[in-house]
């Protein structure tokens, strides 16, 4: 299926989840300071894994970085 990451158009399968968007942009597993919005609307890190993307779907995923 077709969905929006970043601003980019990617193909995943079909039951995606946040989870699986995560994993394919390379994020560690447990990165602190890592946010993920779908389709506009935060979605809590304790639901990522179960959290299914639809056709069309839009997410957004940002990192807090440290700087000076």
């Amino acid at each position: 299926m077709r969905i929006v990451v970043n601003g980019e158009p990617r193909m995943i399968e079909g039951g995606a989840t946040v989870q699986s968007v995560i994993e394919l942009l390379d994020v560690a597993p447990g990165a602190r300071g890592v946010a993920v919005a779908l389709d506009g609307e935060v979605v809590a890190r304790s639901a990522w894994e179960r959290t299914e993307l639809r056709e069309g779907a839009s997410v957004e995923v940002v990192a807090a970085i440290q700087g000076g």
